[in-house]
């Protein structure tokens, strides 16, 4: 196959498919130039929609060229061949947020503060950079096998040239979306992250999502109201504040993300 004869005349040799997209996948990869296990997402532009190739692919490109930090997933090398298929090669993870929380019910407090500060940490970089992620969801934090947090895929993201930036693109996952991005408004990116990294924490917590997102229309309506915890999970009163802060319905109630870092729960 040419994919991995490209491949192993660059000293990669590929393994299992861990993800798999529309028009992209991704393998592990025993790596001879990096003496460690890669992840290898492959991309097939002949198959990708126009705007995702010409627009949304080379902004995420850009931005992981430019980023550099512990808790985002760090890219070795992007290889492009003449058949039309773009090779991203990254540091490889054990599992994802996502994943870990569906085999151990919820995270317990204690590692939950930890993996939440280093998410924080690596959003609060890039929105001191001006890059906002606008898909943060449990499914793009990915742990290695010590359970440290590498954030990932950034289809969504893009620089904000100004504060605060309005957008009024609809992007990311309904379920981690907050009120302003689902009703349709023009919205503040850094803002938009925010409440996402709400969402993760309450499943974190919790084990379940905050809202039923199975109708996307009725969910505004359900996100103005006050969060309901389950009846047979213990969430401490400053975690819960925590979480009520971040997802204020109003943007403009809602911290920054350096005043997120700046919690006393995360301390």
């Amino acid at each position: 196959m040419y994919t991995e004869k490209v491949l192993r005349e660059m000293g990669y040799k590929l393994g299992a498919t861990i993800g798999e997209g529309s028009y992209s996948k991704v393998k592990l990869a025993s790596s001879q130039k990096h003496n460690s296990e890669v992840a290898i997402k492959i991309v097939d532009r002949k198959k990708a929609p126009h705007d995702f190739v010409h627009k949304f692919l080379p902004r995420e490109l850009t931005l992981l060229r430019g980023v550099r930090h512990n808790n985002i997933v760090h890219v070795h090398e992007f290889i492009e061949v003449c058949n039309g298929r773009l090779y991203i090669v990254m540091e490889a993870a054990a599992t994802d947020l996502l994943q870990k929380i569906q085999e151990v019910n919820s995270i317990p407090i204690a590692q939950a503060k930890t993996m939440f500060s280093q998410i924080v940490s690596a959003v609060n970089y890039l929105n001191q950079n001006n890059i906002v992620h606008r898909d943060m969801k449990c499914e793009n934090v990915l742990l290695t096998r010590d359970n440290q947090v590498k954030i990932t895929d950034f289809g969504f993201g893009r620089f904000a040239m100004g504060y605060p930036e309005l957008s009024s693109t609809y992007c990311g996952s309904a379920a981690y979306a907050p009120p302003e991005v689902l009703l349709g408004v023009p919205y503040d990116p850094k803002k938009y992250d925010v409440w996402s990294l709400g969402v993760i924490l309450y499943v974190m917590v919790t084990g379940c999502m905050p809202y039923d997102d199975s109708n996307v229309s009725k969910l505004p309506r359900a996100q103005r109201k006050a969060l309901v915890y389950p009846d047979d999970v213990t969430v401490e009163e400053p975690c819960q504040q925590l979480i009520a802060y971040l997802m204020q319905f109003s943007p403009s109630n809602r911290p920054t993300i350096q005043q997120v870092a700046e919690q006393s729960w995360l301390q």
